[in-house]
């Protein structure tokens, strides 16, 4: 791909017309399902149907280059395929994580599992994976960087998939105003191709369904130590993956998509030990940010001295962990002082600054202007039984956006809005 333009703005709004459109998608919201529990109402969580309001979103969708959205489009098939590849390296994992389990219960209750796993030696025959790979696209460089693969409860497929309607509606009914075509919102299929790959994964298991068999699990919960207040819920976890039944994700499967395996896949060489296509390899080291472990006393140095540069990342998941700015000066000054390997409970990633641009988003009713920057989340859906690959593809994207001044980028957690896509055609491929 040649040097790429800087990413177009969207079209300015005039604010009147911002608010009319807020209200008819508002509407459209609530007729379409596009809503999530009011936490300011506390009948939302305990009385079905009441305390709704629409999911927080962005006015118009975020302009990307044509471009850039085929390149995240063609890494997803070979991310699916590398994560089923290192998942069967068990003395990968546990060795890559070693360190990590001394200073991170978490971790450590998740590999004594995965051991046990591995003593009994139980084939598992038919894998189901459903991923999301994030990325953003780097000012400076232009280039499609990634930022994390999440291999369990890969949130959101079935509210982005509406927010795409959405924008193509008002598209339709605004477009004229704005110079926009609702064609260059591309469809998301997300929560139809997740649905068809956990349908496809209870059919190959085939077995009479007598009430009793669990044929799919499919964990929503699970990935923080939250979801694990006592040992019964370990026990739960540890009875499941005994099982027969096939676990979205299994045990190996979630371990693959810990920040700390992300860091190893990124060093080199080690890429070539799961995967042989040279033309996927290389795909996948250009959308590799800088990625680095603590035990590197250089870089902590670096990180210490010009902390803006990076971001520290714990072993979880879920939004609002990662540390930034001064913050990530001073854990890393008193980590370096704590005996012991405190340093292995995180790693260093170089700090992506995506282009900003102005947009309206609309949360709880209320519509504001702001300076944002947008996240790209592409889908993958993975089958397979024994040696056969039945589903390897790209399903469907989620779009988040966020104030530029935001650190963090979570919607559940309050810090971004769902958005969707316009492809631009500012980014010529050779």
């Amino acid at each position: 791909m040649s040097a790429a333009a800087p990413v177009p703005a969207p079209p300015p709004v005039d604010p009147v017309a911002a608010g009319e459109m807020a209200r008819e998608a508002a509407a459209w919201c609530a007729l379409h399902g596009l809503v999530v529990g009011d936490r300011a109402d506390p009948r939302s969580a305990t009385v079905p149907g009441v305390g709704l309001v629409h999911a927080p979103f962005s006015l118009l969708p975020a302009h990307l280059p044509e471009s850039i959205w085929r390149q995240a489009c063609e890494l997803a098939p070979i991310f699916n395929e590398l994560v089923d590849r290192v998942s069967l390296d068990g003395k990968f994992l546990q060795d890559s994580l070693s360190k990590t389990r001394q200073v991170d219960d978490f971790t450590c209750r998740l590999l004594e599992i995965h051991n046990k796993m591995m003593e009994l030696n139980m084939e598992e025959n038919i894998r189901l994976g459903l991923y999301r790979s994030d990325y953003m696209l780097d000012l400076e460089t232009n280039s499609l960087l990634q930022i994390e693969l999440n291999t369990i409860s890969t949130s959101f497929p079935g509210l982005g998939s509406l927010v795409s309607d959405l924008h193509r509606t008002l598209i339709n009914q605004y477009g004229h105003l704005l110079s926009l075509e609702p064609k260059r919102v591309p469809g998301n299929a997300a929560s139809s191709k997740f649905a068809e790959a956990l349908a496809r994964a209870w059919a190959e298991f085939n077995v009479d369904r007598d009430g009793k068999k669990v044929a799919v699990v499919y964990y929503r919960a699970g990935y923080t130590p939250n979801d694990y207040p006592s040992e019964t819920e370990w026990s739960a976890r540890l009875l499941i993956e005994q099982s027969c039944a096939v676990k979205c994700p299994s045990i190996s499967y979630h371990l693959v998509g810990t920040k700390k395996i992300q860091q190893e896949l990124a060093k080199p060489g080690v890429l070539e030990r799961f995967l042989e296509n040279k033309e996927a390899i290389a795909k996948l080291r250009k959308c590799f940010a800088g990625l680095w472990s603590l035990d590197d006393e250089e870089i902590v140095k670096t990180a210490i001295e010009k902390p803006e540069l990076f971001v520290l990342k714990p072993q979880r998941e879920g939004g609002g962990n990662n540390i930034y700015g001064l913050d990530l000066r001073e854990t890393l000054t008193r980590l370096q002082r704590e005996e012991g390997d405190s340093l292995a409970a995180y790693i260093l990633m170089q700090r992506i600054f995506p282009k900003a641009s102005l947009a309206y988003l609309v949360r709880g009713g209320i519509c504001h202007e702001g300076l944002v920057i947008s996240e790209l989340g592409i889908y993958g859906a993975y089958l397979r039984n024994k040696d056969k690959v039945l589903i390897n593809e790209q399903s469907g994207y989620l779009m988040r956006t966020k104030v530029s001044s935001s650190d963090e980028g979570g919607v559940a957690a309050g810090f971004a809005v769902l958005d969707s896509l316009y492809l631009t055609d500012k980014v010529i491929c050779n």
